[in-house]
């Protein structure tokens, strides 16, 4: 099984940015799509941003739109995740994941992602 590896998090102060990274054990190019969620205490895990490897594609959250930007290396079997402009209410842990089948929809429905990163805490404080 792939295993998916996030690592990048820390604490910043609020305007700060953080860069996180994603690498999977196998290909990147074997998924249909990889993308970020995040899940702040007592609240449901949401996507973020969301990729495809093989033809980039790219989705964001209105959450984010304009202060994240999403990103891929394929040679790396990366992805990464420029977050910029953070927010307190950004504070959650971020989790990367993948979806190896070809989905209907872009970005695919939760149940669709296949592996999952242990996640990287971002704390952002006011």
């Amino acid at each position: 099984q792939v295993q998916l590896v996030e690592s990048g998090g820390g604490l910043v102060q609020a305007g700060g940015s953080l860069k996180l990274s994603c690498v999977a054990s196998g290909s990147t190019k074997d998924y249909y799509a990889i993308g970020w969620f995040r899940q702040a205490p007592g609240k449901e895990r949401e996507g973020v941003a969301c990729i495809s490897p093989n033809d980039s594609k790219i989705h964001y959250a209105n959450s984010v739109k304009g202060r994240f930007t999403i990103s891929r290396d394929n040679a790396k079997n990366a992805v990464y995740l420029q977050m910029n402009s953070l927010k307190p209410e950004d504070t959650a842990v971020y989790y990367c994941t993948g979806a190896r089948d070809r989905s209907n929809f872009f970005p695919p429905l939760f149940h669709e992602y296949n592996d999952w990163g242990q996640g990287t805490q971002v704390t952002v404080s006011s």
